[in-house]
C-alpha cells in the first residue's frame, strides 16, 4: 500500500456557485462508533436503492444465515439484499418505509447465533469485469445517502475515458458524523479500498476530498503509511471549504478537478467517478472477507435524543429500537428525520426499518425544529443566489402551479438535486424543495424531460 506524502494535501481547484453556510452541530464527532446489540427481529424491505426493487427469494418458515441472499432482481440497476441476522423468516409482506411508501419485505426472527452463511469467502477479483460482478454480489449501494447501486457506477462505458476517482469524505450535512468516524476508525480500510479500485480500474488520479472542518480526519489520512512507495503520487488528499452542499457529486467534481458536469450529464461524462468514503472502506473489507453488506453506521442525534451517538446497526432494525439504545427521547419529539436536516426525509413514526442508504436518525423538540412562518415572496433573489445549479426556484414554483411542463423543462427543473439551499436561504419561509418536487412530478406526468 502507498503513502500520502506530506506535500500531497491539495486545495480545491474549482469553485462552484451558490451553497450556504450552515451550523455544523457535529455533536457526535468525537464519539466512537458503538456496535448495537443484535435485535430480536429485522425487517428487510425489497426497495433499498435507486432502481428496480428486489423480489423475495425466501418464504415464511425458511431458515436464513447472515449474508444469505433474501431478495434479488434480474434488472441491471438493482442490488441484492442479504439477511443481516440469522434466524427464521416469520413474514413476507408489505411494510411501510420511512418515506411513507409501502414495499414488500422479509422479516427475520433472531436465533441468537448470528451464523455466517455457508460458502461466503473472499471473491476472486483480478480485473474490472470481476470487480463489477463482485460488487453487485455484495449488495453495495451508495452509503452516503443516495443509495445508487455501486456496481453500475463502477461499470463505466468503454467509450468514456475515466481518469479520476474522487472519494467523498465531505459530509457537509449538519449533525451527521459517520463518515468522519469512518476516516478516524477505519482509515486503513479506506486506503485499502482506494488502492484496490485504482489498480483494478486504472484510475490515473485518486483524490480524497475532506472538508477543512475535519482536521483529525485529514491528519489520519495523511499520516497512514505502509511503505515509502507512493504509487507514482496517484493518491492525493484535498481539503475543501466547509460549505453546504459541498458533498454533492457535481460540486465535488468541480472542486476537485475544475471540471463542470453539464446539465443532465453525470460525473463519468467528464472523466470522474465519485464514491462515498464509507462505500470505499466497505469495498476493502468485502474483498478481504466476502461478507456482503448487512450492517452500516448511523448517527443518532438531535436535541430530542438523550444520548446522541454513532452506532453500527444491522440493516432492517426498527428505528425506535435504535433510538432506545441511545437513551430514547428526552421529550415527545416534534420532528423526526431519516437522514440529515437538509436532505433527509421526515418520518411520521419510528416503527419503520433502517435501510442501506440511511446514514442518520435525527429527532428534535419543537424549539429545536424551528420552522419559519411562510409569507409572500419578496423577490429578493436569495434562493437563486444559493442554488448550486443556478436555477430560479420562484419561477419554477410559478410554472409548477400552472402545470406548464414545457416551461419547467426550459427552466432546468430536472437538474435540481433538492439540496434545500434555496429554502434555507428564503426569508419568506417558502417550502421551495417541496415545490421543486411538485414541478418534477408535473414534468413526469406530462412525459417531459
Amino acid at each position: 500500500m502507498g503513502k500520502l506524502r506530506p506535500d500531497a494535501i491539495l486545495k480545491a481547484v474549482g469553485k462552484g456557485k451558490g451553497g450556504v453556510f450552515v451550523a455544523h452541530n457535529k455533536v457526535t464527532a468525537e464519539k466512537e462508533t458503538v456496535r448495537i446489540p443484535v435485535p430480536e427481529t429485522v425487517t428487510l424491505p425489497m426497495s433499498q436503492h435507486i432502481g428496480a426493487p428486489c423480489t423475495p427469494t425466501v418464504k415464511k418458515g425458511d431458515h436464513v444465515d447472515v449474508g444469505q441472499i433474501i431478495g434479488d432482481s434480474d434488472k441491471y440497476v438493482s442490488a441484492p439484499i442479504h439477511a443481516s441476522i440469522s434466524g427464521t423468516v416469520t413474514a413476507v409482506q408489505e411494510v411501510k418505509l420511512a418515506n411513507g411508501k409501502m414495499a414488500p419485505a422479509v422479516t427475520i426472527e433472531n436465533d441468537g447465533e448470528m451464523k455466517l452463511f455457508e460458502g461466503i469467502e473472499p471473491p476472486n477479483v483480478t480485473n474490472k469485469e470481476e470487480l463489477v460482478k463482485a460488487i453487485r454480489a455484495s449488495g453495495l449501494v451508495g452509503l452516503g445517502g443516495a443509495g445508487f447501486p455501486t456496481h453500475v457506477k463502477l461499470n463505466t462505458p468503454p467509450d468514456k475515458e475515466i481518469d479520476t476517482l474522487i472519494i467523498n469524505a465531505a459530509e457537509c450535512e449538519p449533525y451527521i458524523t459517520v463518515d468522519y468516524r469512518e476516516c478516524i476508525e477505519n482509515s486503513w480500510d479506506i486506503m485499502g479500498g482506494v488502492y484496490s479500485l485504482q489498480e483494478l480500474l486504472g484510475f490515473k488520479k485518486v483524490i480524497i476530498a475532506v472538508e477543512d472542518n475535519k482536521p483529525q480526519a485529514i491528519k489520519i489520512l495523511k499520516d497512514i503509511a505502509d511503505s515509502d512507495i507512493d504509487h507514482g503520487n496517484i493518491v492525493r488528499l484535498m481539503t475543501l471549504k466547509s460549505r453546504y452542499p459541498q458533498g454533492a457529486e457535481k460540486m465535488m467534481v468541480l472542486s476537485a478537478t475544475g471540471r463542470k458536469v453539464p446539465a443532465g450529464a453525470l460525473p463519468a461524462d467528464v472523466g470522474c467517478v465519485v464514491m462515498n468514503v464509507a462505500s470505499v472502506a466497505f469495498v476493502s473489507r468485502y474483498l478481504k472477507t466476502g461478507k456482503p453488506l448487512t450492517s452500516r453506521s448511523v448517527t443518532v442525534s438531535g436535541n430530542c435524543i438523550k444520548d446522541p451517538m454513532n452506532v453500527r446497526v444491522p440493516i432492517g432494525m426498527e428505528l425506535q429500537k435504535i433510538i432506545d439504545f441511545c437513551g430514547g427521547f428526552t421529550e415527545e419529539p416534534y420532528k423526526i428525520l431519516s437522514g440529515g436536516p437538509m436532505m433527509g426525509t421526515a418520518v411520521t413514526g419510528t416503527d419503520v426499518p433502517l435501510l442501506k442508504s440511511n446514514n442518520a436518525i435525527l429527532a428534535f423538540t419543537k424549539n429545536g425544529a424551528r420552522i419559519k412562518p411562510e409569507r409572500d415572496c419578496i423577490r429578493c433573489g436569495r434562493c437563486h443566489a444559493a442554488c448550486p445549479m443556478s436555477l430560479i426556484p420562484t419561477q419554477i414554483e410559478k410554472y409548477a402551479a400552472l402545470g406548464d411542463a414545457d416551461m419547467l423543462s426550459k427552466l432546468g427543473t430536472s437538474v435540481c438535486m433538492e439540496c434545500g439551499s434555496c429554502a434555507y436561504s428564503c426569508p419568506a419561509g417558502k417550502p421551495l424543495v417541496q415545490h421543486m418536487r411538485l414541478a418534477k412530478e408535473v414534468m413526469r406526468k406530462a412525459g417531459v424531460k
